[in-house]
């Protein structure tokens, strides 16, 4: 196609939602870092600089992407895959430990997360395997040759330890939902997450019990419709409660400690709000402190009182809560909703199923980055360290966010139905 046509058939709405995303999560990354012991704006020892320069070189690496012939992410897409996977095991012998986890690469004074990077590398073998290969996803060998390319990075996550990073890749069960994946996979993974939580807040006896009064209520209704062996149901009844029974074991033994605090606290069983929870529990004075319209820029008393840890970080919707208020924060939630809504209408309208799988990838990727993110701030979910993409400090978070999102943008650029 002729440059200027190419450059036209970008699209542009996603392109405005991506600056108007990453200017604002830097306003509120200045207001969050900003401190006296700068010696100018142009100080690369504070954070809002050096986000600002993170910044800059991703409009280079759009540029990059961009002008990429989109047939190379699909054709190269295995290698880049595999690269992915020896950055993530290079940690374990290169690897630089900061908070307790082994997940960077030092490079002089900055560092780099492969782990950003591994989910548009996983997203694109994820297309590839079930694109190019022209898959039948409803085939259990494909779906599992499918779940190893999403299990691979994840396991390799995991032993850092970064559990948080690791549990994005639920993510890509949804664009297999969308090419043909049975929906009892997910229903099965809402119903396990469901006894998880409820072994924990009720204990094995009364969800074993629950479990038991289901079953036979579901046989004794359908038994006279149809044809049913009471042994199916009791199968199906020792699998669940197996599973219950093994929660308290994964509790304690595959959780850290810290982990098993931050459950505690939401399912009420602890409180700590100077301790494990400390963090949480500053967030939300600092939402709510708010109120509707914020106490202005730079003036959030929680924000300017470091009484919000890692507030540039994971926190940083606290600094919107607080300084912009309910409104700016309703600005802010749109906003995201609108880019994950435009990044599906961009997934739907894709010629190939390459492209299509990515583009779902992509918003999965994104939903579950913002849902659990704002519900960690807001004291609804368990803090699990999980960014708010294009807000949180962290050049690796940027650009990965940023190549996962432009890689869409190109390929939609070549494959979409309107080129």
């Amino acid at each position: 196609m002729a440059a200027g046509r190419g450059f036209v058939r970008f699209d542009w709405v996603t392109i405005i939602l991506y600056f108007a995303l990453v200017g604002i999560g830097w306003i509120n990354i200045y207001s969050a870092s900003l401190d006296n012991t700068a010696i100018g704006f142009f100080d690369l020892n504070q954070v809002y600089f050096k986000q600002l320069v993170w910044i800059c070189l991703s409009i280079v690496l759009i540029i990059f992407i961009l002008a990429i012939e989109a047939k190379f992410y699909e054709r190269f897409s295995s290698i880049i895959y595999i690269i992915s996977l020896a950055s993530l095991l290079g940690l374990f012998i290169f690897g630089k430990n900061i908070n307790g986890a082994t997940s960077w690469y030092a490079l002089g004074s900055f560092s780099i997360q492969p782990s950003e990077f591994a989910k548009a590398a996983t997203a694109l073998a994820l297309g590839k395997y079930i694109g190019d290969m022209q898959t039948n996803i409803k085939e259990f060998k494909h779906q599992l040759r499918a779940f190893i390319i999403i299990a691979l990075p994840a396991l390799f996550i995991i032993p850092q330890p970064d559990p948080g990073s690791a549990l994005v890749y639920v993510a890509f069960i949804f664009p297999m939902y969308r090419e043909g994946l049975h929906f009892v996979y997910l229903l099965l993974g809402f119903f396990l997450g469901a006894l998880f939580i409820s072994t924990l807040a009720f204990g094995v006896v009364w969800v074993s019990v629950g479990i038991l009064v289901i079953t036979a209520l579901i046989y004794f209704r359908n038994r006279k419709k149809r044809k049913t062996k009471a042994f199916q149901y009791i199968f199906v009844a020792a699998l669940c409660m197996g599973f219950v029974f093994s929660v308290n074991y994964i509790f304690n033994n595959v959780f850290e400690q810290r982990h098993r605090d931050r459950f505690n606290i939401v399912l009420g069983k602890e409180s700590d709000s100077k301790g494990i929870g400390y963090n949480t529990n500053q967030s939300e004075i600092a939402i709510g402190s708010g109120g509707w319209t914020g106490k202005g820029w730079t003036q959030g008393t929680q924000t300017k009182g470091n009484f919000v840890p890692e507030q540039q970080t994971d926190y940083i919707f606290s600094t919107v809560g607080e300084e912009w208020g309910f409104l700016g924060s309703m600005v802010v939630v749109i906003l995201f909703v609108a880019l994950i809504i435009r990044v599906l209408y961009l997934a739907e309208r894709q010629k190939s199923q390459f492209s299509r799988v990515y583009g779902y990838s992509v918003g999965a990727i994104l939903f579950l980055h913002f849902f659990v993110n704002i519900g960690m701030v807001t004291g609804l979910l368990p803090t699990v360290g999980i960014p708010l993409p294009f807000f949180s400090y962290g050049g690796s978070g940027l650009w990965g966010f940023t190549i996962l999102l432009f890689i869409l943008i190109r390929l939609d650029a070549s494959n979409s139905h309107y080129a």
